[in-house]
């Protein structure tokens, strides 16, 4: 399968990747740069928000006129909204932890425009203590921020199926994805089950995809690959990447039949850097299946 290098971003720990097809554009973040960004993906032009600390999730705002006005930024310090036009920052909620320990991590929208956002514990430089579980949260630009009934000390994986009946989540330090049962009129989580498990040689689950056929890709971090789930949870496909570390993969372009896969460069060694030019970059390829949208609109 041909992969092919979309940009060369050589990011620290690139994330989010969200097609906005009104703008022919993907959306993405560096969590540690930390920056958001976008690329058009006919010119490969390129944009850029610098942010004052480390981004774990994004959702777009619509304007009145239809076109992307803003983006419900999730800092280390808090949720933002960061006004496109002038990269402005207006508070809308402070952070649900300490940030000296813990950042959000990991974001998606449902249909109705929920803003859901993991986390994960991260200590800044100098702050000790042992590793401890965060809770997941939602949002919306009404109610503000609600606590939501999961612990983890990283989310990832964040999915639902077509119809919103289920809702994907891993824990990836414990190499585990789950799926919740999906009230999509209330955005409330039922029962939980375990979908699937990643051998411990084989890295952890990371960001994650629908296809049109219900398969569920997982980029596996550490892994240097990408994963297919049928929907029972069995492993479907295996697709080897050139670089050790892919963050998360989305479907795009008009008939959501390319994927874009981002990366990471954190924590390599100059050896590893050396093996891997392109680590951090942004990359695509045909999978041979069509996705299904990706909300990214918060309400």
């Amino acid at each position: 399968m041909e992969i092919e290098l979309l940009i060369d971003a050589h990011a620290i720990i690139g994330e989010s990747p969200t097609w906005v097809a009104s703008e022919q554009a993907i959306y993405w973040i560096d969590v540690k740069a930390p920056a958001l960004h976008r690329v058009h993906l006919g010119t490969r032009a390129v944009r850029r928000w610098n942010l004052p600390s480390d981004v774990g999730g994004f959702a777009l705002t619509e304007g009145p006129n239809g076109t992307t006005e803003a983006a419900v930024v999730a800092l280390r310090d808090g949720l933002f909204r960061l006004a496109l036009a002038s990269g402005e920052l207006t508070i809308l909620a402070p952070p649900p932890f300490d940030p000296a320990l813990t950042r959000f991590n990991e974001g998606a929208c449902d249909s109705r425009g929920r803003f859901w956002i993991g986390t994960m514990f991260d200590p800044m430089p100098g702050a000790r203590s042992d590793p401890i579980p965060a809770a997941l949260h939602s949002f919306t630009l009404a109610g503000g921020p609600r606590r939501e009934p999961d612990t983890a000390e990283l989310h990832n994986g964040m999915a639902w199926s077509a119809d919103e009946r289920l809702y994907y989540l891993a824990h990836s330090q414990r190499r585990e994805i789950f799926t919740f049962h999906y009230d999509a009129a209330t955005g409330r989580l039922g029962e939980r089950r375990l979908f699937a498990s990643i051998a411990e040689q084989l890295g952890l689950p990371d960001g994650a995809a629908i296809d049109e056929d219900g398969g569920y890709w997982c980029a596996i971090h550490g892994g240097s690959r990408l994963h297919r789930y049928h929907p029972d949870g069995t492993l479907d496909r295996e697709i080897m990447l050139p670089v050790s570390q892919p963050t998360m993969c989305a479907f795009a372009g008009d008939g959501l039949d390319l994927m874009v896969v981002t990366s990471a460069s954190d924590r390599l060694t100059p050896r590893q850097l050396a093996m891997e030019p392109h680590a951090g970059g942004l990359f695509c390829l045909r999978p041979g299946v069509r996705g299904i949208p990706r909300h990214y609109l918060v309400k």
